[in-house]
């Protein structure tokens, strides 16, 4: 897998992945990279929780997940995420702890308890791809 990040003008710096740009800015005029990676944590567990209720047949026009980021004060790094799954009234009560798990499943989840070693180097750009 493969995505390339440009730059193309002001605060502005996008990822390419396939045919799909994500754009990020600085300015607010899209989401900050950090913004755009902590949506990924809420937005992940939210397909799964999509998926398991689509597969039951169970509506989820009346369902939100709340994220919530807990910081440490001296570090400002993020020590806990709480992924608060709102439920209407009427959601049967023998799917609220697999509505868990179907969330707990979230890939980006997963990857932060299991964090990936990082690599990062410089390499020169061949003519042909330069511009």
């Amino acid at each position: 897998m493969e995505m390339e990040i440009v730059f193309p003008g002001g605060l502005r710096v996008d990822a390419i992945a396939g045919d799909m740009v994500i754009p990020t800015n600085q300015d607010g005029s899209a989401p900050a990279p950090f913004g755009l990676f902590l949506a990924s944590i809420g937005t992940c567990a939210g397909i799964y929780v999509l998926s398991f209720c689509q597969q039951r047949g169970l509506p989820t026009d009346n369902m939100r997940i709340i994220q919530r980021m807990h910081s440490n004060p001296f570090t400002r790094m993020i020590e806990k995420i709480e992924l608060d799954i709102q439920l209407p009234p009427d959601f049967p009560e023998k799917y609220k702890e697999a509505v868990i798990r179907a969330a707990e499943l979230c890939a980006v989840k997963k990857h932060l308890e299991q964090p990936p070693a990082f690599e990062v180097y410089t390499s020169v750009m061949t003519p042909e791809h330069s511009n």
